[in-house]
């Protein structure tokens, strides 16, 4: 199930996004901290997929009651935003480099990101949280391209254009691992059983370059697609053609 960045309440997602904390009330000191219960969901999502997390099943996680989980997160959806900020607070900035060695260490950097923490891939993040994490990431992003001559618009959709195409590349090399995981048969196995039948059905001269090049590309594959190659031949492009806008400059 996609979940939304940006859909619970917003001054309490700010709130937890930068450490925020309530007044302390008079009794027993606090079992939990907001840390822990955001570290459970993220081992969680990890493990099963963003639709494991829930405030009971974080509550069995920490031996605490469901309703405890409350007094520190309000619902999901603004756990949800922590979540992603956490997640990118393991990203650095590049070092220093050519634009193009900073720009292509920024994808892949993202591409590993998601295949840490897949459940990333089912956050739709039209409205990201507003945290340290995901400020710092789209700031060190933005200097990758700083004084290259492009506008500052120009700067904005550069950044978009290689974070979204590392995302876009991750979503399917996901993809294909959770197919695999579900069906218990690799590309190449599917692939396998696939062809003979295939062979039978279609005729080679109706479909000539679907065919040429397909051939070509499932024996060097050995499957119907190959996600990471895909990844290092659509970064290549990417940065080629941000070359050429900055080549015009």
């Amino acid at each position: 199930m996609t979940e939304y960045s940006g859909s619970g309440d917003p001054k309490r997602s700010l709130e937890l996004l930068w450490g925020v904390q309530a007044p302390p009330r008079r009794g027993p000191k606090p079992r939990l901290t907001a840390e822990e219960i955001v570290r459970t969901a993220i081992a969680l999502a990890d493990a099963e997929g963003l639709d494991a997390v829930s405030m009971r099943r974080i509550a069995d996680e920490l031996g605490v009651s469901p309703m405890s989980i409350y007094t520190y997160v309000p619902g999901k959806a603004e756990l949800v935003d922590v979540m992603v900020d956490r997640a990118f607070g393991e990203l650095a900035p590049p070092a220093d480099a050519a634009w193009r060695d900073r720009l292509e260490r920024i994808a892949r950097d993202n591409w590993a990101l998601f295949h840490r923490h897949p459940w990333l891939l089912q956050i739709t993040m039209a409205r990201p949280p507003m945290g340290p994490n995901t400020l710092g990431k789209y700031e060190y992003e933005l200097r990758a391209v700083e004084g290259l001559g492009l506008t500052d618009l120009e700067m904005d959709s550069v950044v978009a254009l290689v974070t979204g195409f590392a995302e876009s590349a991750a979503r399917a090399s996901v993809s294909a691992a959770e197919a695999e995981r579900r069906t218990g048969m690799s590309d190449e196995q599917w692939w396998e059983s696939v062809a003979p039948v295939l062979d039978t059905l279609v005729d080679e001269a109706d479909y000539p370059l679907g065919t040429r090049v397909g051939t070509a590309a499932g024996q060097e594959y050995s499957a119907p697609a190959a996600p990471s190659r895909a990844f290092e031949f659509g970064l290549a492009r990417v940065l080629d053609g941000i070359e050429v806008l900055i080549s015009a400059r």
